[in-house]
């Protein structure tokens, strides 16, 4: 059996101000990122880090964990509910 006829399931991707990122198939990789991001953001009083990285962090989380997802489509409906106008 050669090495494409292997059923791998579709690389996940997210999109960030309009732009499409493809995360690594390894599930405990994109945990770390995840995890990563949000402990640079904490840090981001620091040259380099910023405070962007912790939604960010929690955004590439959110695809791992269906509490963090479950906050994330709570936010959403809420920020369109907002743009909406009356």
């Amino acid at each position: 059996m050669s090495a494409a006829s292997h059923n791998h399931p579709p690389a996940r991707k997210i999109s960030v101000f309009g732009r499409q990122f493809t995360m690594p198939r390894s599930r405990g990789l994109r945990i770390a990122i995840g995890i990563v991001l949000i402990f640079g953001g904490i840090l981001g009083f620091l040259p380099i880090l910023g405070f962007w990285m912790v939604p960010i962090g929690l955004l590439v989380l959110s695809y791992e964990f269906a509490v963090v997802r479950r906050h994330r489509r709570r936010l959403v409906v809420w920020w369109e509910r907002r743009r909406r106008p009356n």
